[in-house]
């Protein structure tokens, strides 16, 4: 099985390949700033090795290459189930997971050659590039490369991914030789955020394109050339975000540009959907800069103008045990240090299973709709309004 936790990392990664691509010279950049996991990260890790693990049980027999023994895959489920990270829920999600390969799989005439955890050669597109594919099905003209991704704070959008692209190009150069691929399809799955996987094909010409134009971006990326390309993507992730230059001067222009000739008093609601997009980046760019700050002041740096203080403390039990045995013996009822409260409906599925909660008290679940949220054009949720449809207007009116 592929170590996780010491994955080697190219200068260019795939993975990071939003930001390069877009904004050349900030892979030199954020080279000058340290690499730091975040727990998000480490999760995403051990979600990972489950993955494999339960994939290997569930595409390989006795005798096959990447096949696992039962015994073994049990005493190494049970390792990671010690990890403190480790979280219950991750047994649906990870199920989810080897669940969508198995529908995948059976897209194919016939059985694919499946490989987990591949090492992808990316030097034909990225000098030194590499990356490891969570997942990779091959069978007749068809290539299909899958991504898990646990976490829930993004989500990922397999339509025009620059990192599965990369991936799908490292998978055809090592299967062409062997297959006839015209067909690519790229999957990535994130449960915790959609039940559905996002799919996008692209046909072989279209990749190989997309390859060279990678290969152009890359070259000028290593020689930390081109122009600096500040954007939401391209900065959410960069280690240089805080500080860069570029991002603060673009900050500062939409926040503050000048505004040219006399205006009418209320902006209208182009205007709006104008500043909304704007300011967007703007926002996350001053918590960026937040967050340095107090870094700074507590690592005994001068901020002029801010210093890093302590917040609002709270209390807290030394003893609880001992506290209410005290207050008991002070006369106080016991039934009035308690209270009884049902678990939410999310956190009792989690106690009892998906899927037992579904099949025991389905049929007492109704979903209901969400407060309305405002999202971008390009969300793929359908729109929503409060003025009646033609059918809610009329109801209950007759002739």
């Amino acid at each position: 099985m592929a170590d996780h936790t010491s994955r080697a990392h190219a200068f260019l990664t795939a993975s990071g390949s939003v930001r390069w691509l877009a904004c050349t010279p900030s892979a030199k950049l954020e080279a000058e700033f340290p690499d730091t996991r975040s727990e998000a990260a480490a999760e995403g890790t051990l979600s990972h090795e489950i993955c494999e693990i339960k994939a290997r049980q569930r595409f390989f027999k006795k005798g096959e290459a990447g096949y696992i023994a039962k015994s073994v895959a049990t005493r190494e489920l049970n390792k990671l189930r010690k990890d403190p990270l480790y979280q219950d829920e991750m047994e649906d999600h990870t199920d989810t997971y080897v669940e969508e390969l198995d529908l995948q799989a059976l897209g194919f005439q016939e059985r694919p050659y499946i490989a987990l955890e591949t090492r992808l050669d990316l030097s034909d597109w990225i000098p030194g590039g590499f990356g490891t594919a969570d997942c990779i099905m091959v069978g007749g003209d068809k290539l299909l490369v899958a991504d898990f991704k646990y976490g829930k704070g993004v989500r990922v959008d397999a339509e025009n991914n620059t990192q599965m692209q990369l991936y799908a190009l490292g998978a055809w150069k090592k299967f062409s030789l062997v297959y006839d691929i015209k067909r690519i399809t790229m999957v990535i799955i994130q449960p915790r955020l959609s039940v559905n996987p996002s799919i996008w094909e692209i046909a072989i010409e279209d990749l190989i394109s997309f390859g060279s134009y990678a290969g152009e971006r890359a070259a000028m990326a290593i020689n930390g050339e081109g122009d600096y390309n500040p954007g939401e993507d391209q900065c959410r992730f960069c280690r240089a975000r805080e500080r860069c230059r570029a991002r603060a001067d673009y900050n500062i222009q939409m926040a503050f540009g000048d505004i040219v000739g006399k205006l009418p008093p209320l902006i209208t609601d182009e205007e709006v959907g104008e500043y909304l997009t704007k300011g967007e980046d703007v926002a996350k760019w001053l918590k960026d800069l937040q967050d340095y700050a107090l870094s700074a002041c507590l690592a005994g740096t001068d901020i002029p103008g801010y210093k890093a203080v302590e917040g609002r403390g709270s209390r807290d039990w030394t003893d609880q045990d001992a506290a209410f045995k005290a207050l008991q013996a002070a006369g106080i009822p016991e039934t009035m240090m308690y209270e009884r409260k049902a678990l939410t409906l999310a956190a009792l599925e989690k106690v009892v299973g998906k899927k037992a909660f579904g099949e025991t008290v389905g049929e007492f679940i109704k979903m209901k709709p969400g407060k309305p949220a405002l999202v971008k054009a390009s969300d793929k949720r359908p729109a929503i309004t409060n003025i009646p449809s033609v059918e809610e207007a009329f109801a209950g009116v007759t002739e």
